[in-house]
């Protein structure tokens, strides 16, 4: 049965039903109620388990045949990979990139002030990037249509934001928002006012919007994005 084989691959990679259901935007207990009791799961939530998790063979989760997981060859080929390179940057024959749930470590801050206390649901190896310190599943539209909802961006930290910032680039924020964060993709660019910056999208519908350089509380440049694409 299938929600069986989701129960068995959600053993073999040692996350927890939260994390997991977390990563999907399912409501909390639901799969692992439907996993437990043995019930049907749903066609989209299937989608959106193979597209998030691409190590996942589809062919066995649904039918039971051949192995549980796919290579890493395998998951290359069924990814649309786009870089995003400065001139000094330096790509790495092979890393390890974690790959982390933003909802389940609260939030990019507590995220990269320690990086080491945080769990990734999984780890993306891909040859030839830029050095990467991690990545992550983003939401909403403002990059559309070079980056959408479900997207996975890489990201190499910024530690001076003051005077670590490449005017033009594209990068991954978190912005205090009246004690809230606030996650997004941008492209930063220099602003009119003294002391701001202006965060630029991708679509032209979301306007350019000038934000105090002090209220930028964590700060990544993207380096590559991955689109997953599933069920073809």
């Amino acid at each position: 049965m299938v929600s069986e084989r989701v129960g068995q691959y959600i053993e073999k990679k040692g996350i927890s039903y939260y994390a997991f259901e977390n990563s999907l935007g399912a409501s909390r207990g639901s799969i692992s109620k439907a996993v437990k009791e043995g019930k049907s799961i749903g066609s989209n939530v299937l989608e959106n388990i193979i597209a998030t998790y691409p190590d996942l063979n589809p062919v066995w989760l649904l039918s039971g045949v051949g192995e549980m997981f796919v290579t890493n060859e395998e998951i290359v080929a069924n990814k649309s990979i786009e870089t995003f390179r400065l001139k000094t940057d330096r790509n790495l024959e092979n890393q390890q990139i974690p790959l982390y749930d933003i909802e389940a470590v609260a939030g990019l801050v507590p995220l990269f002030q320690d990086t080491n206390a945080q769990k990734p649901i999984d780890h993306i190896s891909i040859p030839h990037l830029p050095k990467c310190d991690g990545a992550v599943y983003i939401t909403g539209d403002s990059m559309y249509p070079l980056l959408k909802s479900g997207d996975i961006v890489l990201y190499k930290e910024v530690n001076d934001i003051k005077n670590e910032i490449f005017w033009g680039e594209m990068y991954l924020l978190s912005i205090d928002m009246s004690d809230e964060e606030y996650v997004t993709v941008k492209y930063i660019q220099k602003s009119e006012q003294q002391g701001y910056v202006k965060l630029v999208s991708q679509n032209k519908h979301h306007q350019d919007k000038d934000v105090e350089l002090s209220k930028i509380k964590a700060l990544a440049l993207v380096k590559a994005s991955i689109r997953i694409n599933s069920m073809n």
